[in-house]
């Protein structure tokens, strides 16, 4: 099954090299159907190393392979899977090659459809092996190989009205990321000048030893802020907005639905189990920024005018939850965080590619020139947006619900080295987020469907949900579904990894 693992990497990037050698080697016409198929066959190996995993042995990393890269620092090319990993290679091999289905047959305007299938496989890349790594180095070398692709994603085939503003955006997009990971390595650094080593499965087992209590604070601090950034957590959010706005809906896709993952995760991965101590002292900070992001971005919601910038504030919202849960570090906490970040990934990525259509369809995104009577004009295509946005307030029954709950549940009986009374009243305001969450979809449902349509015979394509749509949409539609009725599906391949890490 090592095998397998390097087949997960390789196959994306050799889709890469076959789209950039040129025409005579994949014709123009051919370019999409590639992309859906290579696409189809990382998703297959994921499912196949995802059937051949040990669950009873969650916690250990398995297919593994650990050679020295560069022994003068002791860089190693340390790759694997444990049950941290598992549901995060799963979301992002199929949100992949849903967006690869999706381009078969909807493409952006700019139209240049092999690079941006080529970028998507490089995308695909970095955050299949930010989720296998476990050497720092090789985990920032691939925290990093997304920035560039997505850059060119959001510049090149961004909002085809706008592009001054769709190069703002990916440039700011960037220069966050790149400041965040400067400040990222920095701690890494400190790190190794304490351990030794940038083993990830040495540093965890270590507990910390060897790296002194203030250094750790240091290390937990450096490594947060370059994580928050990517996670997004307020402050350090501004430029996700901006970033989705602009966006083709397939970067929108990606960029909610795994990329803000990378951040949340590598706080689970590096910054619980390396800086322990660290970790400890920063949390009550950590949480307390996590909770105003879910007010936040729930007031911010109330305010919005346009489609892709309301869903991108909600993201602010529901990933200050998942902050909010690997602060208690507890396994309770922690489980329900790494719960949320899926079934984020899963809604808002149907969110996002519902949105994407609603636009593609009226041209534009302004909720006042969208209009009411979504219900009227296209009933397949409002209905399910209805359930994405009833999934993403957190309805019961569905995946939204259980992993802020239990995040909650974390903040009502925090680690018992954090202060009890502080972690009480960020559960109270957390729960008055999940409140705002509710009103501003309502507000958005009742606007945007209901009522009488407001469009009518101008509206030049008034097309409902085509095949297409239907078979990249249908797999999101039914996994919300199945992890709000059996959330065991995720938390019992999490919670041995977690119990492991959280209890070193």
């Amino acid at each position: 099954m090592n095998v397998v693992l390097w087949l997960l990497l390789a196959v994306p990037l050799a889709g890469a090299l076959l789209l950039a050698a040129g025409r005579r080697l994949v014709p123009d016409a051919a370019v999409t159907a590639v992309g859906a198929v290579v696409g189809g066959v990382t998703l297959a190996l994921a499912v196949v190393l995802a059937a051949a995993f040990d669950y009873g042995a969650a916690h250990r990393v398995q297919f593994e392979t650990d050679v020295a890269w560069i022994p003068a620092i002791d860089v190693r090319w340390h790759l694997g899977l444990d049950g941290i990993s598992v549901p995060m290679v799963l979301l992002t091999a199929l949100l992949a090659f849903l967006c690869l289905l999706y381009t078969t047959r909807i493409a952006p305007e700019a139209g240049r459809t092999r690079g941006l299938v080529a970028l998507v496989f490089l995308l695909e890349v970095g955050m299949l092996g930010t989720f296998v790594a476990f050497d720092l180095i090789v985990f920032f070398l691939f925290f990093e190989v997304v920035l560039i692709p997505m850059w060119f994603v959001i510049a090149g085939w961004g909002d085809p009205h706008d592009g001054p503003g769709r190069r703002r955006a990916a440039t700011t997009f960037i220069l966050y990321t790149l400041l965040g990971s400067a400040v990222m390595l920095l701690g890494f650094l400190l790190v190794y000048a304490g351990a030794g080593t940038f083993d990830l499965t040495e540093l965890a087992a270590g507990g910390g030893r060897g790296i002194a209590h203030g250094t750790q604070v240091l290390a937990a601090v450096a490594i947060g802020l370059g994580l928050a950034v990517k996670s997004p957590m307020w402050p350090l959010h501004s430029w996700l907005p901006d970033a989705h706005a602009k966006a083709p809906t397939i970067g929108s896709v990606l960029l909610a639905g795994v990329l803000l993952k990378m951040g949340t995760y590598g706080f689970v991965r590096v910054w619980l189990p390396v800086v322990p101590d660290g970790a400890r002292a920063v949390a009550p900070y950590l949480a307390g920024l996590a909770t105003v992001g879910i007010l936040y971005g729930a007031l911010a919601c109330l305010r919005q005018g346009e489609l892709k910038r309301l869903i991108a504030y909600s993201s602010v919202g529901h990933m200050g939850f998942v902050l909010l849960g690997i602060a208690t570090l507890t396994p309770v906490g922690v489980n329900g965080a790494l719960f949320a970040g899926v079934a984020h990934g899963l809604i808002t990525g149907l969110l996002f590619f519902l949105a994407g259509a609603i636009k593609d369809r009226h041209g534009t995104g302004d909720l006042v020139r969208l209009g009411g009577g979504l219900y009227s004009r296209m009933p397949r295509l409002a209905g399910l947006f209805v359930f994405g946005a009833v999934a993403s307030l957190g309805l019961p029954g569905l995946a939204g619900f259980w992993g802020e709950m239990l995040a909650m549940f974390g903040a009502f009986q925090p680690a018992a080295s954090l202060g009890r009374t502080t972690y009480l009243v960020l559960m109270v305001l957390a729960g008055l987020g999940t409140v705002l969450t509710a009103a501003y979809f309502l507000v958005l449902v009742r606007r945007l469907c209901q009522g009488a349509d407001t469009i009518g015979p101008s509206l030049a394509t008034a097309r409902d949900v085509t095949v297409v749509e239907v078979v990249a949409w249908a797999p999101l539609v039914l996994l919300t579904l199945v992890l709000g009725l059996y959330p065991r599906a995720v938390l019992a391949i999490t919670e041995p990894a977690v119990q492991v890490l959280v209890g070193r």
